[in-house]
């Protein structure tokens, strides 16, 4: 019997804000200047008082709208405490008995809790030098989202991260880019042949969705190997997680909740979130924009996208906004949507390579190319083509389709004589064709082609030649 795997996420994600959680520090830990952003209230002085940042909590309470999830009535702020160098007080301000968020579902994934705390500062290490403690980022409102223990694959829990990062840029509370440490996602793993929860190992230093993906895979390998092997117990305990190596490493025994000794914080003041009328349920679902989950089912419903152009669109908001454009601009034909779906997903991304820039292309002048396209005035050559110099030029597709003859022709009379010609000057292969080896009619629509310079509508050469060789 194999074993099942349970994963719980661990979520953080730095919000975006103007001032730091309990301060009126910029929210900026990026700056390239180490320790500008700070002041006596973030650095732990003595007699300072913190408050609460109203943003940050409208920003956790969005994303609990968004989620279905119940927004508390009552929260407050707690202390809990260890001593780390990137903690300047000794304590980190959180929340552990009252979130301001409890359940929910995002991605078919159950939610436990979605609340707020500071950010840590951020050390370097210089080796035998020593190490630095940069506290730009120390108090930057940051959301911790926890899930319930109901994951039970690795592409399920990068599913779930990738749609997490996607809400919280659709509702513009965080960037989280995995990259610059604005979402930093743990697993908690345990292997188990039961229902019964096997020992939990948190792995820490995820900073890519592959990352939490090929972490989980590689501690089902480790867990099994050692309940297998015969080496002992599987120990809980806090591991870290090798890039290069694609392993994970131990760090630390796991903490429990009471080696923090929370208690609530004196110095701020309770919430009773009720009392503030812009929290109300009414204030906060008037905020929400269209949430991925529903642009994926209206692309598809409203305009019949293949679902994975509607992810892509989803995605990629820009994208996803040129596509709609372009489609308003065909006053809405839907028989034209799967060409604007391929030329914008495959041709001008192949042209973007990369960039976020449309060039000198927008919904109305990729409207016309494709309703060329459908006239039967371009051929996919030369709509393509056309697109190239759009892109690179900008200008109107019929102008550019003009001026470099990528036009078709569908002149009858002077297709006939170019078929005509072909069919002359190739006698041996006119044998071929008619002996049999009826495949051979695209070398005659090639020859048609070459002929017309690439203007010659391919179905109707197609048709005359089919003729002409009878």
């Amino acid at each position: 019997m194999s074993y099942k795997l349970t994963v719980g996420l661990e979520v953080h994600a730095e919000l975006k804000t103007k001032t730091k959680m309990f301060c009126n520090s910029a929210n900026d830990p990026f700056n390239s200047e180490p320790n500008v952003n700070i002041c006596p209230v973030c650095m732990a002085h003595p007699g300072t008082l913190p408050v609460i940042n109203k943003q940050a909590v409208r920003h956790v309470l969005r994303v609990g709208t968004a989620l279905g999830s119940n927004l508390a009535d009552f929260t407050e702020f707690d202390r809990k405490n260890y001593f780390y160098p990137d903690i300047p007080k000794g304590y980190q301000i959180s929340q552990y008995k009252y979130p301001l968020v409890s359940n929910g579902v995002l991605a078919g994934i159950a939610i436990e809790r979605v609340h707020l705390e500071e950010d840590t500062a951020s050390s370097s290490h210089e080796g035998s030098e020593g190490s630095l403690v940069d506290y730009n980022r120390a108090g930057v409102p940051l959301m911790e989202l926890v899930t319930k223990p109901v994951i039970h694959s690795a592409e399920d829990a990068g599913r779930f991260a990738r749609e997490l990062q996607l809400l919280l840029r659709t509702l513009g509370v965080s960037d989280a880019n995995m990259e610059k440490g604005e979402m930093r996602v743990e697993a908690n793993i345990s292997i188990s042949k039961t229902d019964k929860l096997g020992t939990k190992v948190e792995v820490k230093n995820l900073n890519s969705f592959r990352s939490v993906e090929r972490a989980i895979a590689y501690e089902v390998e480790r867990m099994t190997r050692i309940l297998d092997g015969g080496e002992g117990e599987i120990v809980q305990e806090t591991r870290g997680w090798d890039e290069v190596a694609q392993k994970t490493f131990s760090q630390r025994k796991k903490e429990s909740a009471h080696d923090y000794r929370y208690f609530p914080d004196p110095d701020l003041p309770k919430l009773k979130i009720s009392e503030i009328p812009e929290f109300s349920n009414e204030a906060l679902k008037a905020t929400m924009p269209e949430l991925p989950w529903e642009k994926r089912e209206r692309l598809v419903r409203e305009y019949g996208v293949k679902p994975e152009n509607a992810e892509a669109f989803t995605v990629d908001s820009k994208l996803g906004g040129l596509f709609e454009e372009a489609v308003l601009a065909t006053d809405s034909d839907l028989s034209v949507v799967t060409l604007l779906e391929n030329y914008i997903t495959s041709d001008l991304v192949g042209l973007m390579k990369g960039s976020d820039s449309f060039g000198g292309i927008t919904g109305a002048t990729l409207a016309e190319l494709v309703l060329m396209i459908k006239a039967g005035d371009l051929s996919s050559r030369g709509a393509k083509d056309t697109l190239a110099i759009m892109y690179a030029e900008g200008g109107e597709s019929r102008a550019i389709a003009e001026k470099n003859n990528f036009i078709q022709k569908n002149d009858i009379e002077a297709l006939k004589k170019i078929v005509e010609e072909a069919i002359s000057a190739n006698p041996t292969v006119v044998a071929d064709y008619k002996s049999g080896k009826v495949a051979l009619i695209q070398f005659f629509v090639g020859q048609g082609m070459k002929a017309s310079k690439g203007s010659g509508n391919p179905a109707i050469l197609k048709q005359l030649f089919e003729e002409g060789l009878k």
